[in-house]
């Protein structure tokens, strides 16, 4: 005969703020800051880019810079979306996530990329330095948002 015992996972967080609430999720927490970071970037490096883009290169300058904020939201974006949507999954499950998240971005950036290769109407230039802010940017805010997180090795006891 056996036992129905429950397990950890059918217990609710434990409550460690005092307050009577369970706790939250602190991997989430740390995915969280990282896609409000990345998210104010790629907003700042759009106005930024935009408007140097047109003090530079004019027309083309401005839809140089929001193709590439589009771009940069599009790479940096789905890797932090989709650790956000496998947290409770296996390492299995989000290691295929993840991997298969970034064939598409890859296929779609590779589409996009040689779709624009033979028009003009976009300045190269303003692009390129929009798509490199935005991911190295965005790269060092999901590091410190890591770094920075308060995530438990272990899980206490109810």
């Amino acid at each position: 005969m056996t036992e129905n015992v429950p397990s950890a996972a059918d217990e609710p967080a434990p409550d460690v703020t005092g307050q009577g609430a369970p706790a939250a999720d602190p991997v989430r927490d740390v995915l969280q800051q990282a896609l409000r970071g990345m998210l104010v970037l790629v907003a700042v490096v759009t106005v930024v880019g935009v408007v140097v883009g047109g003090i530079v290169a004019g027309l083309p300058g401005v839809w140089g810079a929001l193709i590439g904020a589009a771009v940069a939201l599009l790479f940096s974006g789905t890797t932090v979306v989709s650790m956000m949507r496998t947290t409770t999954a296996s390492v299995t499950t989000t290691g295929a996530v993840i991997l298969g998240a970034w064939l598409v971005k890859m296929m779609v950036l590779v589409a996009l990329f040689a779709v624009l290769d033979g028009m003009d109407f976009y300045d190269r230039r303003v692009l390129v330095g929009v798509v490199l802010v935005g991911v190295v940017g965005s790269a060092y805010l999901d590091y410190r948002a890591v770094s920075r997180g308060r995530v438990p090795y272990t899980e206490p006891s109810a």
